[in-house]
């Protein structure tokens, strides 16, 4: 089965100065569907999130269509 916490923390790890503060979890809010909370040091929020979001935007793109070969539905909230 698919790991998706752990595919989120590989992909937000290099970009990150303090990969030690990345926490991830996951809630099931309906059967099949997932929101992931991802939080990171207040000095690498920028760095996640990326000019306009495009960062943000690529990781939360990536994660749905790994989500979607699994069959879920998956939102990634950065906070």
């Amino acid at each position: 089965m698919l790991d998706l916490k752990k595919m989120l923390c590989d992909m937000v790890a290099p970009i990150v100065n303090d990969p030690s503060s990345i926490s991830i979890t996951e809630n099931e809010v309906e059967p099949g569907v997932v929101v992931l909370e991802l939080s990171v040091a207040p000095d690498d929020m920028g760095k996640v999130i990326g000019k306009h979001g495009r960062i943000a935007k690529a990781i939360r793109t990536v994660i749905k269509a790994a989500a979607n070969s699994a069959g879920k539905k998956v939102t990634v909230d950065i906070k």
